[in-house]
């Protein structure tokens, strides 16, 4: 199921996303309207009967999270305990909600920074509140996945030597085209482009098992809202690929969809 964040004129509202059966747009993508939030339980969500073609609409970030959890690789040499509960030698960091825009938003250049970098990759969304789950039991607090672009001011990085500053500008995040909540347990496909020449490809974890473990982790260290999204990665050594002002930069995960975003000049 593909749920979907849109605007029709004024109104915000949130729906499912599927292809017409009959009618004039059968065969076209098409979105049923939600009466009520997706988080608030099946209790109080519905249809409410009315149906806009995907065209017609403006996608936005399919969540507006409390939160965003990131996991990259530790340098070489790092030292850590080896029972932090983070596989593969990985470290946690956090963007500010300021940080989500969605499909088709601008990602702003802004001009304290020389070099900017992004990364596609898997965003899991929370479901439900919860605080320091096991690995069993992070699969029930999983709401889906959307597909996410990870951008940081790479210079700012090896300036600071941390990276609130360098991931944490406004459109340093951008998320969708929608929610899947059901994405198979096989590992996906991942393609990052920039102007239409592939510069990323790799297989980003499964829905299962490795990204119930990051989940358990984060959950450990700070409590999960519904909503919060957590940036599962791509393999080590896969890198940032260098964004200029002007280009278009889209993030492809097989089985959720592709989002497509440019970059501008920022203040």
């Amino acid at each position: 199921m593909r749920i979907t964040r849109f605007a029709a004129g004024d109104e915000v509202s949130y729906g499912l996303v599927g292809t017409a059966r009959a009618g004039p747009a059968a065969g076209g993508e098409v979105i049923a309207e939600l009466a009520g939030h997706p988080f608030g339980g099946r209790d109080g969500i519905g249809l409410t009967g009315t149906t806009y073609l995907l065209d017609e609409v403006r996608l936005l970030a399919p969540v507006l999270p409390s939160k965003i959890i990131g996991f990259a690789p530790v340098a070489p040499g790092a030292a850590g305990p080896a029972d932090d509960g983070l596989a593969g030698r990985s470290v946690m960091y956090l963007k500010p909600s300021t940080a989500v825009c969605g499909p088709s938003d601008a990602i702003r250049y802004p001009a304290l920074t020389r070099r900017l970098e992004a990364e596609g990759g898997l965003a899991v969304v929370i479901g439900r509140l919860c605080r320091q789950v096991t690995p069993e039991q992070a699969v029930a607090v999983i709401f889906g996945y959307t597909c996410a672009l990870d951008v940081t001011a790479a210079d700012l990085s090896e300036r600071d030597g941390q990276w609130s500053r360098a991931k944490g500008f406004d459109t340093f995040c951008p998320l969708g085209p929608w929610i899947e909540t059901e994405a198979g347990q096989a590992s996906l496909e991942l393609v990052t482009s920039v102007n239409g020449q592939v510069c990323q490809r790799a297989k980003v974890p499964a829905p299962g098992p490795e990204v119930a473990a990051l989940v358990a982790s984060a959950s450990n260290v700070m409590t999960l809202l519904p909503g919060d999204v957590l940036l599962a990665g791509v393999p080590a050594g896969a890198g940032g690929q260098e964004l200029r002002r002007g280009d278009e930069v889209s993030v492809s995960i097989e089985e959720i969809g592709t989002l497509t975003n440019r970059v501008e000049q920022g203040d």
